[in-house]
């Protein structure tokens, strides 16, 4: 009888013109993306601590609600890591993950490195969940600019 129910409620649907999705699938809208790599910093690279909090990536979450980021790690080409501590990444905002030192907030990251880590003319920035699935990738091949829009 249950199964009679289940293909009615179905069929039902179906003849009304609405498709039924499993309820994850539903709440499955936007993203947390990367959406900037500014890997040549302004000036000459003096590796100041300026100038290296100059060079940055920005991740952001259009999702419809905060992501925890706890163990998520930013990786560029040759392996250079950020791992992300406890950290929550509210609906609609983005997070500037630095290369130099300073103290996070909730807007702004530090890798607290003293070398920078985007080379200049190619590199790719990859976001990976804590378990090590990739989450996306943005790769850029340029000295024409000194950033990249993911």
């Amino acid at each position: 009888m249950r199964s009679t129910r289940t293909l009615t409620a179905a069929a039902l649907a179906v003849a009304a013109g609405v498709v039924l999705l499993p309820a994850q699938a539903q709440a499955a809208t936007g993203s947390v993306h990367l959406y900037k790599i500014y890997y040549d910093s302004p000036g000459k690279d003096t590796r100041s601590n300026a100038s290296l909090n100059a060079e940055y990536v920005q991740i952001r979450n259009t999702t419809s609600k905060a992501v925890s980021l706890k163990g998520w790690t930013l990786v560029d080409a040759s392996n250079h890591k950020y791992v992300f501590g406890t950290y929550s990444l509210g609906k609609g905002k983005t997070v500037t993950v630095r290369t130099g030192k300073g103290k996070d907030t909730a807007a702004n990251r530090y890798q607290n490195r003293a070398a920078y880590v985007w080379n200049n003319d190619k590199d790719t920035a990859t976001l990976k969940k804590a378990n090590g699935g990739k989450v996306d990738s943005c790769s850029y091949n340029s000295t024409k600019v000194d950033y990249k829009m993911c």
